[in-house]
């Protein structure tokens, strides 16, 4: 019979080959301070390097390593989330796997869950990026903190500690796009942030570009929120209140014969800006059809093709 493990440490792989035998050794050293029972859970997103080949010898050799491969790319979050449906845990750590989330930071995350908070966060104090993915990230922050009417930190991303039951509920949201840190924020439960270390890269570049991220940034947005649409709602409604004054101010300058002749380039201004806002409308409500429509075909966020 099998003990459940006390921690379990989760971490999506994609372009690790160099570094993740190195990410296990960092962790199994930290675990063996604190001297707790413990499973690591690596997830291959479907990766173009060598790092399946690396992570299936990793589990082979080391009884505490759990490897998974999916069967394509899914993405960063779905890939955190096949782990954590693996994860036995009673504490679940989820971090990156390029060692800018530091394991020996995750004693100091598990102490502070003793006084009773049931998610601890890693805020990244001094930030070990570079100037371009800070500031994709501090854009990032700011349109989804916006749109969504929440307080977004850029200094904090996915690594922490959380209990098994916060997991447990986030595994029960059924949303088609899966955003890991929004769901922590939505589940709710006793929560907290304490400074950590952060690293420079071991290997390699970001996977997410300015592309990426506003990519992400926009996904997210149309998932978990409306005011998009209640922002266009608020502007045709300017656009139709200014209508109608500009209207009567033109039936009085007609009334008192003050139009000699009327302007040809107003019409065509007014019927391309109209026109414009009319289309915009129509392709973000269109936009959110379409999320609706992939969200009613429920397929499967991940798909797991083998596990070692």
């Amino acid at each position: 019979m099998s003990t459940r493990p006390l921690i379990s440490i989760v971490s999506p792989v994609y372009k690790a080959d160099k570094i993740v035998e190195k990410l296990v050794s960092e962790i199994q050293k930290t675990m063996l301070l604190m001297q707790v029972s413990y499973e690591i859970i690596l997830i291959d997103d479907r990766s173009p390097d060598s790092s399946w080949e690396v992570m299936k010898t990793i589990a082979t050799k080391t009884p505490e390593v759990k490897s998974i491969r999916l069967s394509r790319n899914f993405g960063q979050h779905p890939a955190i989330m096949a782990g954590l449906s693996q994860a036995t845990g009673e504490w679940i750590v989820v971090m990156d796997c390029d060692l800018q989330d530091q394991p020996k930071e995750i004693e100091k995350l598990f102490d502070k869950t003793k006084e009773g908070f049931e998610v601890v966060l890693a805020r990244r104090t001094e930030r070990r990026d570079g100037f371009f993915k800070k500031l994709s990230s501090t854009i990032f922050s700011k349109l989804y903190g916006f749109f969504t009417d929440t307080k977004y930190d850029n200094e904090i991303a996915n690594f922490g500690i959380y209990h098994s039951k916060v997991i447990e509920s986030i595994l029960k949201i059924d949303d088609y796009i899966k955003f890991f840190p929004l769901f922590v924020e939505f589940v709710g439960f006793k929560t907290t942030s304490i400074a950590v270390e952060h690293a420079t890269r071991e290997s390699g570049n970001s996977s997410y570009g300015f592309s990426k991220l506003m990519s992400l940034a926009f996904n997210s947005i149309i998932s978990f929120s409306n005011k998009p649409l209640k922002i266009f709602v608020k502007f045709g409604l300017s656009i139709s209140i200014l209508s109608f004054f500009v209207g009567f101010y033109y039936i009085y300058e007609a009334i008192t014969n003050k139009i000699e002749v009327l302007g040809y380039t107003s019409i065509i201004v007014s019927i391309w800006f109209l026109s414009g806002v009319i289309i915009t409308t129509i392709g973000v409500a269109g936009i959110y059809v379409g999320k609706i429509f992939d969200q009613t075909k429920n397929r499967p966020v991940f798909i797991i093709d083998e596990i070692i």
